[in-house]
């Protein structure tokens, strides 16, 4: 719609593709600002929980519970949440999850003030901060074009990018510190203190629903599921993105959570060369989210996917081959480089060709994606790690990684989609800066 929303229950168009919303950038600057606030705390505390539960317990059990308890109820609850995120306000939505995490949060630092630090409690509230996140994800990536003109979202994407890989650094760094002085409710608190923050600074921003979730005649919650995963099997450019995102998203746990243990084998245990190693990768998140924002008007979303997933695919097989420890970290560096090129090409393709009202449920499954690559492709990778060394596996999947984002391109069903990709990115108007 081309005009400025007055009020956050205002009933929005079904399309937010106009070349020109009036105050956007002021919007789109309050929303990541206090989202960036919030990720923060809550970062604190995930690190804060994980060295918590190291620390007392240094049991592998009580790590992989925190592990399960912390992305499977994300998972989980994501099927449902995409379809919520087309029924109701997304900023409602994020409202709602981000205040119960916060009271979840809240609740515990009571409890460990008072002496209750019991791993059942911590477990519980861990659940349901990953419930909340999963609420979160799909109502965020689809509230994001409602705000943002269409061929802006490339921009905005990127340097969201570039803010959460700063704060993937930042993070580890910050809790360290404040976990080394205060306890870990202090920790809890400041959490709570962030979301607050956030949740003002989203009070202000007014986002329009979309009319279908404003209609009284709304189709039945398994109808709504049913056809969202009809169109993400029948349409040929969804389809194909989900495809490969969910295979490349496999794929890349090989180089970056097996990469510290080839580290670790081969050129030594000490704490520094694994702190590089993150640094190294956190750098090169930040310089491609930069890139992607500063570039985002002269790339085409589909080429660069592909060309990532490559890109990916050959550094694991390099990484596999070298010994030398410079050359190491420098292939680590552009593999976080080349994270934002796909993850934001990939994102921003979904919210340009997929339609508002159906852009919750695309993320949900996305999320659902997201939530489950990591455990599966630990799961397995993990235990060969320990019978094959981490390079052959680093070259394996680096090739195999290579050899599907060509094929995927070759198939009739890759044509299909490049050339759909090129019909909804196509030339279009450009929103003034």
């Amino acid at each position: 719609m081309d005009q400025t929303p007055q009020a956050s229950t205002q009933v929005g168009s079904d399309s937010t593709a106009s070349a020109n919303l009036p105050g956007w950038k002021k919007r789109v600057t309050v929303f990541l600002v206090g989202q960036t606030i919030s990720t923060f705390g809550s970062l604190l505390v995930q690190y804060a929980l994980l060295w918590h539960l190291t620390l007392t317990t240094k049991s592998g059990v009580v790590l992989a519970l925190a592990a399960i308890f912390g992305f499977l109820p994300q998972a989980i609850v994501s099927i449902f949440a995409g379809v919520w995120a087309d029924r109701i306000n997304r900023k409602v939505m994020i409202i709602i999850s981000d205040s119960t995490i916060a009271l979840a949060t809240l609740g515990l630092a009571f409890f460990m003030l008072s002496g209750v630090d019991d791993l059942w409690l911590i477990f519980l509230v861990m659940a349901v901060r990953s419930v909340g996140a999963g609420i979160q994800m799909p109502a965020i990536s689809a509230l994001l074009p409602q705000i943002v003109p269409t061929d802006k979202l490339m921009r905005v994407n990127g340097i969201n990018s570039s803010v959460q890989s700063s704060l993937l650094i930042l993070g580890p760094v910050a809790a360290a510190g404040i976990y080394s002085k205060m306890s870990l409710s202090a920790i809890l608190f400041i959490d709570v203190v962030t979301a607050v923050i956030g949740l003002s600074l989203l009070a202000t921003i007014a986002v329009p629903t979309l009319e279908r979730a404003a209609s009284d005649e709304k189709p039945s919650y398994f109808a709504d599921l049913r056809e969202g995963l009809q169109y993400i099997f029948s349409n040929d450019l969804v389809r194909w993105v989900m495809v490969i995102y969910s295979i490349v998203f496999l794929l890349v746990v090989a180089p970056s959570n097996l990469s510290p243990l080839m580290l670790v084998r081969t050129f030594g245990s000490d704490v520094w060369l694994l702190t590089i190693l993150e640094l190294s990768f956190g750098i090169g998140m930040v310089a491609g989210g930069a890139l992607m924002a500063v570039f985002a008007s002269k790339v085409d979303r589909l080429g660069m996917m592909v060309g990532s997933s490559i890109i990916f695919g050959v550094l694991a097989v390099v990484m596999g081959f070298t010994t030398n420890l410079i050359v190491f970290y420098s292939l680590f560096f552009l593999i976080g480089l080349a994270v934002p090129a796909f993850s934001t090409s990939s994102l921003t393709l979904l919210q340009e060709t997929v339609e508002p009202e159906r852009q919750g449920r695309v993320f949900g499954f996305v999320g659902i994606v997201m939530a489950v690559a990591m455990p599966i492709g630990m799961a397995v990778l993990g235990p060969l790690a320990d019978i094959v060394s981490v390079e052959i596996l680093l070259i394996v999947t680096g090739a195999f990684t290579v050899l599907v984002a060509v094929v995927a391109v070759l198939l009739p069903a890759g044509k299909r989609a490049v050339a759909a990709a090129h019909a909804s990115t196509g030339p279009s108007a450009q929103t003034p800066d």
